[in-house]
């Protein structure tokens, strides 16, 4: 009977000891995962920053050509300051964090984009090398913001996945690893810009 009782102890332990890593390994890799989406989150707000770190050269670089586009030029500063204003905490990427924080950031591209435009009218601007190397460095940065913005998102697959699939989503939800969002497509971005000559 003592033998009997001491074995099913065993087992129970067995059984406990099982549970316990495997429950640890599960939380660690979600852990690890979140970790992952935070440094990529980390990594879009250091290009948007450098983005933003160029703007303020860039204006001042038009302003001495263009003085009479103060309009264009208050808005692009107005757009900038708007956009690093808004700031997402990698812990609550909610969709309606990020979509604000995408509005706003969508919000100095086009400013941007209204800038670069009017720069056609100043033959002199365009030759100047300052605005040339800042036309340069801006244009890498978009595109960097574009490959750390497809990172995040793979990154943030990759956990959404991992906390939803059976039975991590029991463990998920018991120590409070929540969906992160996705950078999407600005609204319209389905329909080709049209071209009139």
């Amino acid at each position: 009977m003592k033998k009997k009782k001491m074995s099913s102890w065993v087992i129970v332990l067995g059984v406990a000891v099982v549970l316990f890593f495997w429950v640890k390994g599960v939380y660690n890799n979600m852990v690890t995962l979140d970790e992952g989406v935070q440094t990529a989150w980390s990594q879009v707000e250091n290009v948007y920053q450098r983005r933003a770190d160029l703007i303020p050269n860039l204006v001042n670089t038009v302003k001495g050509y263009a003085q009479h586009e103060s309009a264009t030029l208050e808005g692009v500063v107005n757009a900038r300051a708007k956009a690093t204003q808004i700031t997402v905490d990698p812990e609550n990427l909610t969709p309606e964090s990020l979509a604000k924080f995408q509005k706003a950031q969508g919000e100095l591209s086009s400013a941007l984009g209204k800038l670069l435009s009017i720069t056609e009218n100043y033959p002199d601007l365009k030759a100047n090398e300052n605005f040339l190397q800042l036309q340069a460095q801006l244009e890498g940065t978009e595109n960097r913001i574009t490959v750390e913005r497809q990172k995040f998102n793979e990154t943030a697959r990759e956990y959404n996945t991992t906390i939803r699939k059976f039975p991590n989503n029991i463990l998920s939800g018991m120590f409070g690893f929540e969906k992160k969002a996705y950078f999407e497509a600005e609204e319209g971005a389905e329909r080709a810009p049209e071209v009139v000559f």
